[in-house]
């Protein structure tokens, strides 16, 4: 299954949107690289954590 991460459910004073979709794996390589470069946070493997646990499935694309 597809997950999402979305930056509007953080609270941040830079009001981002960004929203990464794709492989489980991929979305919390690219989140983390995000919230280090942009966010300022530190890797760790706690923020990892943190990522995944708010990631949410992919809602299954209608065609």
């Amino acid at each position: 299954m597809r997950k999402v991460a979305d930056c509007r459910q953080f609270p941040s004073e830079m009001n981002c949107t960004l929203t990464i979709s794709g492989e489980e794996d991929e979305v919390l390589r690219a989140a983390t690289e995000h919230a280090i470069s942009v966010h300022g946070h530190t890797d760790s493997p706690q923020l990892r954590e943190d990522i995944r646990r708010f990631l949410k499935d992919e809602a299954p694309a209608h065609v």
